[in-house]
């Protein structure tokens, strides 16, 4: 029996994200069509293990689909992901009405694996590899509909050799492999003549690009660089008018890729930087390598590089053996480093990993008033930055209709979400940079409205300069060692 439809399930961070575009685009090429998943053949469901609560939603949701199963004879749902990288065939036990299952190395399986399921045959597959096949995959089909028009996501490395206790990333995604600078750059010229405007670099420890190489001499034969060379590279590329990347680790950020963000105009004025903590026992305990301060005189020297850059980080309370002084120091980090927003949780303990058996697990309803705490702290500076923000411009790149169907919603280059009024812009699209005048803060968007020279337009290279709280930094350059 040949199906003809297919849909996706995403859960995560834009990696998986942006893996369940190649996969979309690997079923096209195989000759499924995209559906919703009411009309669907086959159901994919890509997971997240960061926390302990994705898993259990994932759970959850294949108890569900046993309905949506039996609702149309010789369905199928598969699994990939990081859950399934951790769990492999123990779905399939677990699970009968599963047919197959993928790991994060494994994306290029996915079609033979459906048509195996489609015979009759229950498969998983989560071997691991270092090869750079994983990155071939092929150009665009035609009927790809990018979920961003305008933004395109780009990996540039998968993995992570860092092993901070608390992670499962390293299990799930295996260990640092860079693809070679010149493909990631024909990638990138592909995408700017479709349309793409703004690249969004990804990998683990994204600016860890290339470092193994770079360090044993053997960059040019392997065909990788310094993430700052390469960064200059995408950024020379005609029509890119903005570059991105998420997620670097602060132990990766060189003199040279502080300058970068001076020195290359499409780098955006915007860095999300995960710190996890400000306490710098915590930070040993998670094995994070660099201190509190450590944090602070990178964020002065990001500013001085570029004035009026925001940065933005993910953060966790509760650890084990967290004190109450290190939690203040935490706050203290949010407020003298001038985060404008944060994803912040409370610690989930990942089988496997050397936190999950640390003592002195931290009391739920201790962590919670902490995570209340901290996501006091954060809204209030961003309200404070989105305050300061109005009566500038910006360039804002529309993604579509917001929530309030009568605004059209999209991100300035320190991504911020901007509401805009459709009827000032009847002839914009997707994909559109439209610069426009802020007039509004709210604690969670900016709302904007025409300039004197409102429209579309193809972007500009010559961003304003927004302002930052202020704060206590000490001068000096960057001051983590590797």
């Amino acid at each position: 029996m040949a199906f003809r439809s297919f849909a996706i399930r995403t859960f995560g961070c834009q990696m998986n994200v942006h893996d369940s575009d190649k996969l979309a685009n690997l079923l096209l090429h195989a000759g499924y069509a995209a559906a919703e998943p009411d009309d669907a053949d086959v159901l994919v469901v890509n997971t997240c293990s960061i926390r302990e609560k994705a898993e259990h939603k994932l759970y959850s949701d294949l108890g569900l689909l046993r309905r949506w199963k039996a609702a149309r004879e010789g369905r199928l749902i598969g699994v990939g992901g990081c859950v399934a990288q951790q769990e492999g065939d123990a779905l399939l036990a677990r699970f009968p009405q599963l047919d197959f299952v993928f790991g994060t190395h494994n994306l290029r399986h996915v079609p033979a694996m459906v048509r195996a399921a489609e015979a009759g045959q229950r498969s998983a597959d989560v071997s691991t590899s270092r090869s750079l096949d994983r990155f071939d995959l092929p150009e665009r089909h035609p009927q790809f509909e990018a979920s961003t028009p305008g933004r395109a996501f780009l990996t540039v490395m998968e993995g992570c050799d860092m092993f901070c206790t608390f992670c499962i990333v390293p299990t799930t995604r295996g260990r640092e492999v860079s693809r070679p600078a010149d493909a990631i750059v024909c990638e990138a010229e592909d995408l700017a003549a479709r349309g793409v405007v703004e690249l969004v670099l990804l990998g683990q420890t994204v600016n860890a690009y290339g470092r193994h190489d770079v360090r044993r001499g053997h960059a040019s034969s392997n065909g990788t660089m310094r993430f700052s060379a390469l960064l200059a590279r995408l950024a020379a590329i005609p029509g890119i008018e903005r570059i991105r990347y998420t997620s670097p680790h602060p132990l990766f950020f060189d003199e040279a890729l502080v300058a970068a963000h001076g020195d290359l105009a499409p780098l955006c004025p915007h860095v999300h930087l995960p710190v996890q903590s400000g306490s710098d026992a915590v930070l040993a305990r998670m094995r994070r390598r660099y201190t509190g301060d450590d944090v602070r005189r990178l964020a002065e020297s990001l500013r001085r590089a570029r004035p009026g850059l925001v940065l933005t980080t993910d953060l966790i309370v509760g650890f084990p053996g967290e004190t109450d002084a290190e939690f203040e120091a935490t706050l203290r980090l949010v407020r003298d480093a001038g985060f404008v927003d944060a994803f912040s949780f409370k610690y989930s303990p990942r089988p496997g990993t050397p936190a999950a058996g640390l003592p002195d697990a931290v009391a739920e309803e201790v962590a919670q008033a902490r995570l209340e705490a901290l996501q006091a702290q954060v809204r209030a500076q961003t309200l404070a930055y989105h305050r300061s923000r109005v009566g500038g411009e910006a360039d804002v790149l529309i993604e579509g209709r917001s929530r309030r169907a009568q605004q059209l919603a999209g991100r300035d280059p320190w991504h911020r979400v901007v509401n805009v009024a459709a009827e000032h812009f009847p002839d914009v699209a997707p994909g559109q940079i439209v610069r426009v005048r802020i007039a509004e803060a709210t604690p969670h968007s900016l709302i904007g409205e025409p300039d004197a020279s409102a429209g579309a337009h193809p972007g500009s290279r010559n961003l304003p300069v927004a302002s930052v709280p202020e704060s206590g930094f000490a001068s000096g350059a960057v001051a983590i060692r590797r």
